[in-house]
């Protein structure tokens, strides 16, 4: 894959975590502690940070990696049925 294929690719999941950021609920019905949930949520939120921080320094496989591990954690909440969002 071309770097400009994988910056890209970083850019379009750069704008769905955004508008999930945006729109993410956190169920008030689950068996995990709310400190934990907010924990994987701010967790989730760092690596974005970091994926547009190397974005920035065109670092586009590490960029690549953060985002997918930041979708990985949202993934995870949507799945246990402790956040509501749609990609």
């Amino acid at each position: 894959m071309s770097r400009m294929a994988i910056e890209e690719r970083v850019r379009r999941y750069m704008l769905k975590v955004e508008g999930v950021f945006r729109s993410l609920k956190i169920s008030g019905e689950f068996v995990v502690k709310e400190n934990f949930v907010k924990e994987v949520v701010d967790e989730a939120k760092r690596y974005f940070e970091d994926a547009k921080y190397y974005l920035e320094r065109k670092e586009y496989e590490v960029s690549l990696a953060s985002i997918a591990y930041c979708e990985g954690l949202l993934d995870a909440l949507r799945i246990l049925r402790i956040a509501e969002f749609e990609w």
